[in-house]
């Protein structure tokens, strides 16, 4: 099928592995602290949303900063490029790892642990490309980067 009008699958691919680079980060590092402070399974999942959206925008604005935008430009940039995005991997990760019996509680030593976080990133890479290859086929979403951001 021609994609004469909307995004490829390659290119949806791509953006949603640099999209998953910062989530993973933020939500790995989040679940490690909420875990190894004995945080509330609630309070630890806010930490990891919240880490997410840190390193997913800081990865973004990294490359946009290198093509010379200001700080303030560079993060309209990160919001317009990577809001949705983050927003529908956390939404899923973090769903499947609560909903994996025990997994917020194994403790970072669990095989359960570690298995459920990498799990649930996994399901949310394949939810969250054709979400993305959907924006970027209308100029939205990854599409906002591409004039500034340096590979």
């Amino acid at each position: 099928m021609s994609e004469q009008h909307g995004a490829s699958w390659a290119t949806a691919i791509q953006a949603t592995l640099h999209c998953l680079t910062g989530c993973a980060i933020g939500e790995v590092l989040g679940m490690v602290l909420g875990t190894a402070f004995g945080l509330h399974n609630a309070a630890t999942v806010v930490l990891s949303i919240v880490l997410a959206f840190v390193f997913g925008y800081g990865l973004t604005m990294r490359g946009v900063l290198k093509s010379g935008l200001g700080a303030a430009a560079a993060f309209k940039v990160a919001l317009a490029a990577d809001t949705v995005s983050i927003a529908v991997m956390e939404l899923i990760d973090n769903t499947v790892v609560v909903a994996i019996p025990g997994a917020m509680d194994a403790g970072l030593a669990s095989f359960l642990f570690w298995l459920s976080l990498a799990l649930s990133l996994a399901i949310a890479f394949v939810v969250t490309v054709p979400v993305n290859k959907w924006m970027i086929g209308r100029g939205l979403g990854h599409a906002k980067v591409h004039a500034h951001h340096q590979h």
